[in-house]
């Protein structure tokens, strides 16, 4: 049959082949996800190493799961990963609208060309009469829709409600053509003829999805390899609208965890917003996420966007399944954490320390101060941002003591008189400064005869409340001899009085 599709009777913008326009189409009900942010890095890195464009299209049609606030959730997270789009919500362009559920129109007119050019047709079955047609027949066959209403002349007596099917050739092949897992051939007697309008009127995501590929002038299709079965679907619709080439795709490997089952929220937190409020860092993720299938051609794993545009090839990716390492993720994470100039992981650092209420608001000149002093410290020592406040917050305010790290370090015998003797020494010194601190408390260990990893825990955790932390001689510079002497009789105090192991409760160090 031939296409009844023109380009002026459905106002379409037409683009040549030689533009690369690639596209992101979420659907709108929940957070985006780990998959899907792996999609919109491929699509966008795609379209930055070709000089083309990246398109946003939401797949909203489904008006009861989806919400403003995952449209809005979605839109906030790609801003985070820094993966800017070229066309789309917010940005506008000449194809839109480009949020699917202010298309109806359009995809109405589409599905009446469609019927009228004898390419699809209406189907007036009840759903209990698809479901048991759809059981396996006695004979072994898998059972589906049998096309019983495909050469109907007029609607049954007694019905009106209708869907339209799409007329799917009734004996031939469809090959996807894929960058990623060669040539893929389905056959056409396998596929039924499948719903392109629901009753209500609406689209569905066949229809939707293929011609808004067709009339937005998409030319590479980047999508997850769940919807490979689907794509012979497209390529049938497309036709139909009179696409006389099929756009390039790509159906990417699925993510797997440790276990090498699909990723899934019993493998953990799946959703983007996860990790960035677990405090990765948006170049770690996408980082990491670009590894996840696809591989750079030397031997470091550390590359910036700049980098992966440039070393970016769609043909280089694997079809295996990518295991996610949250461990390496980790690990990555913190290679991009050490690297943050100083105002820089400042800035990164301020959320995480407002939401455990350690700043004021705004934060105070010597709140600032502390933390431009304290986080290059710590840098090397973390692997999220969102350990920072359990690292550098007695710094900031009076610590509560951990009795874990209490009972271990003031158990010695040695312990009461060697702090004992630390604070009197630190209160005698003329220059507040890390390394006379240092050589003061050094020598009083030695004096001492107990070794420096030991003997320093008992002021560690009488200044700090815990044995984790960055170097002490630092902090205690940092906090300032006042603050470190007035900490220690308190925690001399409670040792002279409970002795290593503290009653059940809360033990704060001072008030300040």
């Amino acid at each position: 049959m031939t296409s009844p599709f023109s380009a002026a009777s459905l106002c379409i913008h037409r683009t040549t082949r030689l533009e690369i326009r690639t596209r992101f189409a979420p659907a709108p009900t929940g957070h985006l996800h780990v998959g899907g942010a792996r999609t919109a890095l491929f699509n966008w890195l795609l379209a930055r190493k070709s000089g083309g464009s990246l398109i946003l299209r939401i797949d909203d049609t489904d008006r009861r799961r989806s919400t403003e606030e995952s449209f809005i959730g979605i839109l906030d997270t790609l801003r985070w990963l820094g993966l800017g789009w070229d066309e789309g919500p917010e940005s506008g362009g000449d194809f839109g609208p480009y949020r699917q559920s202010e298309r109806f129109d359009l995809y109405a007119a589409a599905a009446g060309e469609l019927e009228s050019g004898g390419h699809a047709y209406r189907c007036y079955c009840t759903a209990e009469e698809l479901a048991e047609r759809r059981k396996p027949a006695l004979d072994g066959s898998v059972g589906g829709y049998d096309g019983r209403c495909r050469e109907l002349a007029a609607a049954p007596a007694g019905r009106s409600d209708y869907v339209l099917r799409f007329a799917v050739p009734l004996e031939g092949e469809v090959t996807v053509t894929d960058v990623i897992r060669g040539e893929v051939t389905f056959d056409l007697s396998t596929i039924e003829d499948f719903v392109i309008q629901r009753a209500d009127k609406t689209p569905t995501f066949s229809l939707a999805g293929a011609y808004d590929d067709w009339a937005m002038g998409i030319t590479h299709v980047v999508r997850g390899e769940d919807l490979l079965p689907v794509t012979p679907r497209q390529i049938l619709l497309s036709r139909a609208f009179g696409r006389s080439d099929d756009p390039v795709f790509a159906h990417l490997p699925l993510i797997v965890g440790a276990d090498r089952a699909p990723l899934s929220k019993r493998h953990g937190d799946v959703a983007v917003g996860w990790y960035r409020d677990a405090g990765f860092v948006p170049e770690a993720l996408v980082n990491y996420l670009a590894l996840l299938g696809w591989g750079p051609e030397g031997e470091s794993e550390i590359l910036a966007l700049a980098d992966l545009v440039e070393q970016f090839r769609l043909e280089s990716v694997s079809r295996t399944p990518a295991m996610f390492d949250l461990k390496k993720l980790d690990w990555m994470n913190n290679h991009y954490i050490q690297s943050l100039a100083p105002e820089r992981a400042v800035e990164r650092a301020l959320p995480f320390l407002r939401a455990e209420g350690l700043l004021d608001d705004p934060p105070s000149e010597r709140e600032m101060d502390v933390i431009s002093r304290a986080l290059p410290l710590v840098q090397v020592r973390i692997d999220r941002l969102s350990e920072v406040p359990q690292m550098i917050g007695f710094l900031l305010g009076a610590p509560e003591i951990d009795s874990g790290s209490w009972s271990k370090v003031m158990a010695h015998e040695w312990a009461h008189g060697l702090l004992t003797s630390m604070v009197e020494v630190l209160g005698k010194l003329d220059t507040w400064e890390s390394e006379p601190i240092g050589d003061a408390l050094k020598g009083v260990a030695a004096e001492a005869g107990v070794k420096a990893r030991l003997a320093f825990g008992p002021l560690r955790v009488a200044v700090s409340g815990t044995s984790i932390g960055p170097p002490l001689f630092e902090s205690l510079e940092i906090l300032g001899c006042d603050l470190a002497t007035e900490r220690a009789a308190i925690a001399l105090s409670l040792l002279e009085a409970h002795g290593p192991e503290l009653p059940d409760g809360r033990w704060p160090l001072g008030s300040r």
